[in-house]
């Protein structure tokens, strides 16, 4: 009960505002440009404190949380995909969408993580933030082989209607390689990345200039984000009779796995602190509801878009965001010593 009376913080009550809000059909909305705004200076603000944190970091510890970010955004839509597909209910070409998004990272779940630990008074390492923007591209290029190697095999079946899908659908090589570059330059990850160098290699005296910009209205700007967040979120709710009970479980299974994991890579390899763990847990709990979505309904058109938005930003956020951040956190707890 104390784990969950913690999270009563106005971040995650706006979230439960916006839900709420727009549940009951009223007329509040958020601009979308205003929305685009929050998220550029929420990257940008985490970004900028990251790099901050990085330039007086050490380099070989950096490393590794760069190396284990690739794994994990390698590894988890792998367990995601054969998941998927062991339920005989998802086609290999939504499972490929799908899981894309559950191997990359969710920003808006990362920033309530930070709000949590603020308000317990918990320090953590910046290196997660240097994970968050490196785990966006990876899943991405595996949501794409996985799409295009399902492609390869739904034409060996010999299945006439699908295959018709696929030529009508299909891309060639100079496409895959045009999707491939769109990932490793996806907006949110040029921002976050960006970000970071400027905050390594500007002096301390010029980014303490910079502090009220990104301290001071970080936690009002986080309010209006998540308040946007749960409006949307309260929109896909809607979907679940489409989504179905498989995907539905799926969702909620599938954060507490990748948590599971992030909660050994942070504790047991990266060897960091209550904080950082549960910031890793939560890099491997989340999915994916702003960069991969766009990559995916380009790139797997096969896909319902509706399985994916509905499964990574109206059931996995709002369960990490209500119940997965405090287990998680009792979890590093029990594995930091």
């Amino acid at each position: 009960m104390s784990a969950l009376s913690n999270l009563l913080i106005p971040a995650v009550l706006f979230f439960a505002l916006g839900f709420f809000a727009r549940a009951i059909k009223s007329d509040l909305r958020v601009p979308p440009d205003l929305a685009k705004v929050l998220s550029i200076y929420l990257l940008m603000a985490i970004g900028l404190h990251g790099g901050y944190a990085l330039g007086k970091a050490d380099l070989a510890t950096a490393f590794n949380s760069v190396l284990w970010a690739i794994i994990l955004g390698f590894t988890l839509p792998l367990i995601g995909y054969g998941l998927l597909l062991m339920t005989r209910k998802v086609d290999s070409m939504n499972a490929a969408a799908i899981a894309a998004h559950y191997g990359s990272v969710s920003a808006g779940t990362f920033l309530t993580a930070i709000a949590y630990l603020d308000n317990l008074n918990i320090s953590y390492e910046s290196y997660p933030v240097i994970m968050l923007a490196v785990m966006e591209s990876p899943a991405i290029i595996v949501g794409l082989l996985l799409a295009s190697w399902s492609r390869q095999r739904i034409a060996a079946t010999g299945n006439a209607s699908e295959a018709a899908v696929i030529r009508q659908h299909g891309m060639g090589d100079g496409q895959l390689g045009s999707l491939l570059h769109e990932a490793f330059t996806n907006g949110s990850v040029i921002l976050l990345i960006g970000s970071m160098v400027i905050g390594a290699i500007s002096g301390p005296a010029s980014m303490e200039k910079l502090f009220p910009f990104i301290d001071e209205i970080f936690m009002g700007v986080l309010c209006l984000f998540l308040f946007e967040m749960g409006m949307e979120a309260a929109r896909r709710i809607r979907e679940f009779r489409k989504v179905g009970t498989v995907l539905i479980i799926f969702g909620l299974v599938m954060p507490l796995i990748g948590g599971g994991i992030g909660l050994i890579v942070g504790a047991m390899i990266l060897n960091m602190s209550v904080g950082g763990t549960l910031l890793v847990a939560v890099l491997g709990a989340s999915a994916s509801y702003i960069a991969v979505p766009p990559a995916m309904r380009l790139a797997v058109p096969e896909a319902n878009p509706s399985f994916y938005l509905t499964l990574s930003l109206g059931i996995t956020f709002p369960f990490n965001v209500i119940i997965g951040i405090p287990v998680y956190h009792a979890l590093a707890e029990q594995l930091v010593t």
